[in-house]
């Protein structure tokens, strides 16, 4: 499967070719196999014209589900943008459903935000309804979105994130992860999203010492302000957190969509975080 590599005039797309596999799965993929990406898409809302949805689309239309964090929640803006996201999807060549999840409920109005899952039913079902996840919702100030999808007869429960700022330090949040799993014992949790915190750091140790690992290793995925002898991107923040007893993993990556531009403030325009990539397939049981 291949990635897009764009060609941008300031925020217009003049024109779109296939020039080089950024990211790559293999060729032929197992059926059985499923490929998700989950893409913080900053202040995702009314703001986002319809040639960065295009583009947005183009970026995402070969997975089998999508999570989008940083939905706005402030007006009905960020819903449809969503929703335009699905319509140019379904323009592609699949159809796709998708669930907008309520406004979160920090203390901070301005930063509420909603959460997203668009998929392809042809592929992957939905089991009941999405929720936000409220017991921890005085700890967590953006509690995250949980949905529960089946293929080929197993499940999976996607837990959708966007944690506070390093600033905040979201390691306050994210230590209530580790409660989840006992509090939901018969859901195979997968854990995605925007972290704001490495891979790496001692938070993470409790679901570590449970069996769960991380997609990516000591990979940046947000944008600089600008590129550097090293790269455009700057920190370690997003990733998917998945059950080795429970989950295969195949492959992971990123997108490293901000190459298609002239000017990594236009790419920032879409997004300061790259799509996070995740191939994987579920464990029989034992």
């Amino acid at each position: 499967m291949h990635f897009c590599k764009m060609v941008f005039s300031g925020i217009r797309i003049v024109f779109l070719i296939f020039i080089v596999s950024i990211y790559t799965l293999p060729a032929t993929f197992s059926q059985s196999s499923i490929r998700i990406v989950s893409w913080n898409l900053k202040d995702f809302g009314q703001s986002k014209s319809d040639e960065e949805i295009l583009f947005i689309a183009k970026t995402i239309k070969d997975f089998d589900i999508v999570m989008i964090q940083e939905v706005v929640a402030q007006h009905p803006g960020g819903a449809q943008a969503v929703g335009r996201l699905a319509e140019a999807l379904n323009r592609m060549g699949a159809r796709w459903d998708y669930r907008i999840s309520d406004m979160t409920s920090g203390e901070n109005s301005y930063k509420r935000e909603r959460y997203a899952f668009l998929w392809k039913p042809s592929r992957i079902k939905l089991i009941g309804r999405p929720w936000l996840e409220r017991q921890y919702n005085m700890e967590i100030d953006r509690e995250p979105f949980f949905a529960t999808f089946n293929k080929d007869g197993k499940e999976f429960t996607l837990v959708n994130f966007h944690a506070i700022t390093k600033s905040k330090q979201p390691e306050t949040e994210i230590k209530y992860f580790k409660y989840l799993p006992a509090e939901y014992p018969n859901l195979n949790l997968i854990f995605c999203g925007d972290f704001n915190c490495p891979q790496s750091h001692t938070v993470f140790n409790p679901l570590r010492k449970m069996g769960y690992l991380p997609a990516l290793v000591d990979q940046r995925t947000s944008l600089r302000q600008q590129c550097l002898s090293d790269g455009c991107l700057a920190s370690e923040y997003d990733n998917v957190w998945y059950d080795k007893s429970k989950v295969i993993k195949i492959d992971a990556g990123i997108i490293h969509f901000y190459l298609g531009f002239t000017d990594i403030k236009e790419a920032g325009k879409v997004s300061d975080h790259v799509p996070v990539v995740f191939e994987f397939e579920v464990k029989e049981d034992e």
